[in-house]
Formats: C-alpha cells, sequence, structure tokens
C-alpha cells in the first residue's frame, strides 16, 4: 500500500515520562487502522524525554476522518497531559526502509 500523506514529529514529555509517552503511543489505535501503514516511534539518544514520531497513511483524507473519531481525539487529550508544550510537526512521506525491532 503506498504512503500518500505523512509527518514526522517531535513530541518532548513532561520530564520524566519519556517512557510512558512511548508505551502510549506503542497502544495507540493509528496501528490497527488500515489505511496508516506507517507509524514508528523512536526517541532521541541525549534525552530520553524526547520522542519522534513517523507516521504515513494513504490518504490526507483518511488521516484526518481518523483524528476527528472520538477514539482518536481522547487519545490526543490524553497524550497532552504527558507532554510539556507544543509537538513540532514536519512533512514527510515515508517511501522505504528497514524495521527490525
Amino acid at each position: 500500500m503506498s504512503v500518500g500523506h505523512g509527518f514526522h514529529a517531535t513530541l518532548t514529555a513532561r520530564p520524566g515520562k519519556g517512557d510512558e509517552v512511548v508505551e502510549f503511543l506503542l497502544g495507540a489505535p493509528s496501528l490497527t487502522n488500515d489505511d496508516c501503514v506507517v507509524f514508528l516511534v523512536g526517541r532521541s539518544a541525549a534525552n530520553p524525554d524526547v520522542v519522534h514520531v513517523t507516521e504515513g497513511w494513504t490518504t490526507a483524507e483518511a488521516h484526518s476522518a481518523f483524528f476527528a473519531s472520538d477514539e482518536a481525539q481522547a487519545l490526543v487529550a490524553n497524550l497532552q497531559t504527558l507532554l510539556a508544550g507544543e509537538s513540532t510537526y514536519l512533512d514527510e512521506l515515508p517511501v522505504g526502509g528497514k524495521a527490525a525491532f
């Protein structure tokens, strides 16, 4: 399945909450959504409270429809309680690679 919409986000957790943010994201409902074809969570090696997320969706419309759902809105609201300030987003279309966890 190809990616038509994507982004890379950098989130900064409240001090000491990086593990919780990672765990929270790895349980996100995006992972089971068929239109979400890439969902990678990473961390800064220098600061464990800085978390990176790369997402790739089939279309911008599919992404918007998912995030308009009550489930996704609850996810965002709960995630915000773990974060210190605004997250940054960069335009990115994942095109391939390798992941072995």
